[in-house]
Parts: structure tokens; sequence; C-alpha cells
């Protein structure tokens, strides 16, 4: 449904554009395409879950690299992981959030073809998980809270990546991100795959945009492998309760952070002043923290123990 609504919002768009001098009847077909509009994106409120990784995976939705400069103030990107290689798919640095210095992580897909094969689509390789490593290290050390920003299918799974230590450098991150003494706070923004979304996502608040996406496999390899059909990745989205609404009931996010009808790219600004907001109520009672390590293990105790209730319930 929401290529097709897109489709005609698009032509309304062109049209608009295209109008001529404000003249009676150029006001008046005007209003009546912004009318048109709006209700194209009424139709937007409660897309099925289907829609929404389509909207989660949106060429025009603003990435890591967009919330850092709308967010983030004197950025300065550290590149290399200083053992092997720089990973573009990995963005990471360091600047300042409401004047306090922070450390910003997160996943980098690119914004057209060119950037897009730069950075491997967003899926790292080891190399970026390692370089995330490094600059969470340094964050300790310097006593900097972090941010990270998630938007990846998941981690490359070729076989050079595989060579370097894929499984080895995710393992790691999860087991340095469990045990960081400083505070750390997570946004899905966009598409949440697998292990390597969760390399940067064991925080001790997990946010989530509306319309984000974040699960253990993509919609389309879950359809190909219980039912040897990827056509049937819409129906599959639907059972494998990847929205932000159903994670947020599994107790998987503490928080849903709006967008404007339509997605995050009708109105990017909006998204991030709803960003900004939910960071700063987030991380301020963090920082408070006597043991965030502590803080974040239980979190994620709690996350198993009431899946396990749940599953135990539906069992009786």
């Amino acid at each position: 449904m929401i290529r097709e609504i897109e489709s005609q919002i698009a032509d309304i768009d062109k049209e608009i554009a295209g109008l001529g001098e404000e003249s009676g009847a150029a006001q008046l077909r005007r209003a009546q395409l912004v009318r048109d509009r709006a209700e194209l994106l009424e139709a937007c409120r409660d897309l099925p879950a289907g829609d929404k990784v389509y909207v989660a995976r949106h060429t025009g939705r603003p990435g890591t690299a967009d919330f850092i400069a709308a967010l983030i103030t004197d950025f300065f990107e550290c590149k290399g992981d200083r053992l092997c290689r720089e990973d573009p798919s990995i963005l990471g640095g360091v600047g300042f959030f409401h004047g306090l210095p922070v450390t910003v992580i997160g996943h980098r897909k690119g914004k057209d073809l060119k950037e897009n094969m730069a950075c491997n689509f967003g899926m790292p390789s080891p190399e970026g998980y390692r370089k995330a490593q490094r600059l969470m290290r340094q964050a300790e050390k310097f006593r900097r809270p972090i941010l990270t920003f998630v938007d990846t299918p998941g981690a490359y799974p070729g076989l050079e990546a595989e060579a370097h230590g894929q499984g080895e450098a995710i393992a790691s991150s999860l087991a340095l991100m469990s045990a960081l003494t400083v505070p750390v706070v997570c946004v899905v923004i966009g598409e949440g795959g697998s292990g390597g979304a969760l390399a940067l996502a064991v925080a001790n608040k997990v946010l989530m945009l509306e319309n984000a996406v974040y699960s253990v496999l993509s919609p389309e390899g879950f359809a190909s492998i219980l039912w040897k059909d990827s056509s049937r990745a819409h129906e599959a989205a639907e059972v494998m309760k990847l929205t932000a609404q159903d994670l947020l009931a599994l107790g998987v996010v503490d928080q849903v952070i709006p967008e404007p009808l339509g997605g995050a790219h009708q109105d990017p600004q909006a998204v991030f002043q709803a960003v900004d907001r939910a960071l700063l109520d987030n991380l301020q009672p963090l920082l408070k923290l006597r043991d965030p390590a502590a803080h974040r293990y239980q979190k994620f105790r709690e996350m198993g123990l009431r899946y396990t209730t749940e599953a135990r319930k539906d069992r009786t």
C-alpha cells in the first residue's frame, strides 16, 4: 500500500511545483492538491508490518550522519580500527550533545549508489566493529556517555569478513558493551538486523523510531527459511513481531519515538527534534547511575525473564 501512496504523493508534489503564477485557478488547484496530499498521508497512520519494513529501508530516510549533523556539535570523526583498515559502514567519533561530551557510533548506509557501495549498504565488516570497540574504550577512559544509532540489514556475511573474524568481532562488541561503566543510549533509526545491529545496541536505554524495525533476520530471510518462498516477506513481517510497537510491548525497547505521517523522510527536522528530546530525557537520569553496567545487566536479564514467563503462560 505504502508504495502506491508514495507514488501518488510524488505526482502531487510534482504538479504543485509546476503550478504557474498564483492566479485564482492556480490557488484553488493548489489547495485541492494539498488536501489530497494530507488525505493520502492520513492513510499511512496505521501501517502494517510489511509497509513499516519498506519505510525503514527508504532511501530518503535520515541516517546516522544526518542525526549527528543535526544533534551533535563540534563532531570529530575517528577512523580506523588500528588493526587493519577503515570501515566506512561504521561512523563514529566525539562531539557535544547539549554541551555534554559524548561518543557517537552508528551504522552508515550512504545516500546514493556511490556511497552505498563505499559503505557496503550499511553492512559492517569486522574492522567496523573493532573501530566501534576502540571508540567505546576511549569513551570509558574519558568517562563520556555513548550514543549509538542502529541502521543495518546485518553484518556483512562475505567470505573475507568471516576470514577476518566477523563472529569474534561481534561477540567482543557485545561483551564490551555489557561491561561498560558509562551510560549507553541506543536509537534504532531504520533497519535493525541480527547481531550486526545488536553489536551496537547493548544499551541502558534502547529507543526506536515509530517506523523502524528490529529483528533477528530480514522478513525475506525468514520467509525463505520457514516457507521456502521469499515473496511471502510481508506475511513474515507480521509473524516476526519486528515493529517498534511489538517490541515495546515485549519489553525489548524502552520508548517509541513518533515520526511524521508517511515516515521520517517526510519531515526529517521534526524527527531530529523528537529524537533530541528523547535522548536528553533518557540520558539525564542515566548520568546519575552509580553502576551503569549493573543497570544494563539487569535490564537485559529482566527482558529474558519476561519473555520466558510469557512463553510459559502461552503453553499453559
